[in-house]
């Protein structure tokens, strides 16, 4: 855990901030106390295959080679596998970031050698807005839906709260949600700065003492149900609902091994594969 959070962590494109004031802050305080905290919570959502991140990762692999017939493998950001352990020349590389942001997707097109043919977002996709809504049918049962992404500082944060709006608008549209029936959220703050607003287990204290008592939590932007969806939402978000007043929060479940996304996954690799190679400057 501590090897993760000091590679993640160290990346300059994911904490912006000048490197003489944060690696001694990372190092001095932040990798001495959040590998036991972070350890704590992963504990509370492993399943007996181990992490549900990388078991539904290994599952839509399956999948799609299944579908497919294509040479399919899968690489971890940080941590192993690891990206050039994974890479091949002459692959299309489809990050699991449905919206771009310079801290993730962009970290990835860093490492890959130029002219590599990569998915730089795919929020707006047909495909991938009805895998989401056909799931989202599935397992609806409130009137309020909220969808919340994960955040990011407000700075330097614009096209990615943008590319999340316009996916939410989307769905909404797609599921006939009305104004007042839906709204987009950001969780997963880190820090003392600004991070996109509104925030979402704030919006859901905020709900209740209004009178909501029930919410469905949608995550648009995981494809994977992990850390950030079971534990901070199913647990945590869900805890201070209650506490709030709320009766019933319902966390529908990410992508995951929805056979519309599986669907999605391979319409969206299969258009990047047809495209000319380009120049990885974006």
């Amino acid at each position: 855990m501590r090897a993760y959070l000091a590679e993640f962590l160290g990346d300059p494109k994911v904490v912006a901030l000048p490197r003489w004031l944060w690696l001694p802050i990372l190092h001095l305080i932040i990798l001495r106390t959040r590998p036991k905290k972070s350890a704590e919570k992963y504990a509370q959502i492993w399943t007996p295959e181990g992490s549900p991140l990388r078991v539904h990762t290994e599952r839509q692999v399956k999948l799609l080679r299944e579908k497919t017939g294509w040479q399919v493998d899968y690489a971890m950001r940080y941590g192993e596998p690891s990206v050039l352990s994974r890479f091949r020349e002459g692959m299309v590389v489809v990050p699991l970031y449905p919206q771009f942001a310079v801290s993730t997707t962009e970290t990835i097109i860093d490492l890959l050698p130029a002219g590599t043919r990569v998915v730089r977002d795919f929020h707006e996709h047909p495909a991938y807005i009805n895998a989401l809504a056909a799931v989202a049918r599935r397992h609806r049962a409130s009137p309020m839906l909220l969808m919340s992404f994960h955040g990011l500082p407000k700075r330097g944060g614009a096209e990615y709260e943008a590319q999340c709006h316009k996916t939410g608008r989307l769905l909404a549209k797609t599921l006939g949600l009305k104004d007042g029936e839906w709204m987009v959220t950001f969780q997963s703050r880190f820090g003392a700065a600004e991070w996109l607003q509104p925030y979402t287990q704030p919006t859901l204290e905020e709900l209740a003492r209004k009178g909501v008592t029930q919410v469905d939590v949608f995550c648009p932007g995981f494809v994977s149900d992990c850390l950030e969806t079971l534990e901070e939402l199913g647990i945590t978000a869900r805890e201070a609902f209650l506490a709030a007043g709320g009766r019933d929060l319902r966390l529908l479940p990410c992508l995951n091994e929805a056979p519309e996304w599986i669907a999605a996954l391979a319409e969206i690799a299969s258009e990047a594969a047809a495209r000319p190679y380009p120049s990885n400057a974006g």
